[in-house]
């Protein structure tokens, strides 16, 4: 089997901010609710692979936006990459269900 994929070894500096801060982008994606995370990115017409933009519009929580800018760059890279994997671990139908909010155009 080859070797599995693995992240490069950034250290998390601000580990409390960093741990709370993808607790809260986690419980967007719980499947019991990214339907309805979905639903209000796709309304305002934003895509779903703006971090930024979702992220302003307080649509991980209003916590998050502090959360986020209070973190150092490094860490803020390693949460958007961490959001992206979410956004792409999506179950099939719903990103077919919100394809406005998905598509790349």
């Amino acid at each position: 089997m080859g070797k599995m994929f693995e992240q490069a070894g950034i250290a998390v500096t601000d580990q409390q901010g960093y741990t709370r801060l993808h607790a809260l982008i986690d419980a967007a994606f719980d499947p019991r609710d990214v339907d309805q995370f979905l639903s209000r990115v796709t309304g305002a017409k934003l895509r779903i692979r703006d971090f930024e933009s979702v992220l302003k519009r307080g649509y991980l929580g209003k916590e998050t936006i502090s959360l986020y800018n209070a973190l150092p760059v490094s860490d803020q890279g390693l949460t958007r990459e961490r959001y992206l994997r979410l956004v792409e671990q999506v179950p099939k139908e719903l990103r077919q269900r919100y394809f406005k909010a998905y598509a790349y155009y």
